[in-house]
């Protein structure tokens, strides 16, 4: 099978497609036929030697990527069957190996795909829409909740808004202008120009942060929130102190990491499935597209999700 390996640590110069052998299943595995895969920034981070790096450096090969949806072609597990349509991330936060043709998956990492949406469109959700579900559900966001989604037109930040108005909170999202459209189209109630005035000026009271770019944003957010209430920050390199910062406002503030999870796919799957939630697709690669999927994704400015497509 093709698969795109790293050869080291780098610039997109050393992901090199390469024939490799198909991978053998073991007890409780599926053996995936991957559609389409989807691409985040912890890729790319991972590509440089930062992110997952320091784990998987010790594979050979090292072969990137997370997020998958495909076909089973093999199945050693009760939950899948040969010819079931899957989706899901990966092994997270350890080797997923999505970057190739067939992928071999703990079945309890994945869902069935829902038939109204394309392997493109779940491809684009699992990493992402996991780290929304997972730090929503830890919040505990309710109906009535002030929330605050930053970075809303993104990866994480699109699904979050949808996310938490299913759950009837009241949604702010922050993003550039040229983005206000997007955002308040995936349902957000309120939207701030975070290049126009600091955020914080622009609003108050809020219940719960959802923190997508770390550093002072932590600090900023803290200001404008509610005794009791929440703050999760996601960037692991860039959110150092945020419990004892939090709890010095009277706010509970958590890092969080997402994991691979085929229970929460499934309820993920089931907002799909009934249109409370919807992948954006921005952009499509295709397979030998690699390294411009990853400049894409580090020029910062992706709205939604971008993947790459297998013949």
């Amino acid at each position: 099978m093709k698969a795109t390996l790293l050869k080291e640590a780098g610039a997109t110069d050393q992901l090199e497609i390469s024939q490799i052998s198909i991978p053998v299943i073991q007890a409780d595995e599926v053996l995936v036929e991957v559609k389409v895969i989807g691409i985040n920034p912890i890729d790319i981070k991972t590509r440089k030697g930062k992110g997952r790096y320091e784990i998987l450096k010790v594979e050979n090969p090292i072969i990137l990527g997370w997020d998958i949806s495909g076909i089973v072609k093999e199945s050693k597990s009760d939950l899948f069957k040969v010819g079931d349509e899957v989706f899901g991330m990966v092994n997270f936060p350890g080797h997923g190996k999505a970057y190739a043709e067939y992928v071999a998956v703990p079945a309890r990492h994945l869902s069935l795909k829902p038939a109204n949406i394309t392997h493109q469109e779940a491809a684009g959700v699992p990493l992402a829409a996991l780290t929304a579900w997972q730090a929503i559900v830890k919040a505990g966001v309710k109906k009535g909740d002030r929330v605050l989604i930053h970075a809303a037109a993104g990866g994480v930040g699109h699904f979050a808004v949808q996310m938490a108005k299913h759950l009837g909170a009241y949604v702010v999202g922050t993003s550039s202008e040229k983005n206000k459209d997007f955002v308040l189209s995936m349902g957000a109630d309120e939207h701030i120009d975070y290049t126009a005035n600091p955020f914080e000026t622009q609003v108050k009271n809020i219940d719960f942060v959802l923190d997508t770019m770390g550093g002072d944003y932590i600090d900023r957010s803290l200001e404008i929130m509610n005794s009791g209430g929440t703050l999760i920050s996601i960037p692991s390199a860039l959110n150092t102190g945020v419990e004892e910062k939090s709890k010095a406002k009277g706010v509970n503030g958590y890092a969080t990491f997402v994991q691979s999870s085929g229970e929460d796919m499934k309820t993920i799957a089931g907002l799909l499935e009934k249109g409370s939630l919807k992948s954006h697709i921005s952009e499509s690669y295709t397979f030998d597209q690699m390294a411009a999927a990853h400049h894409q994704i580090e020029s910062g400015r992706t709205v939604g999700k971008i993947v790459v497509t297998l013949p």
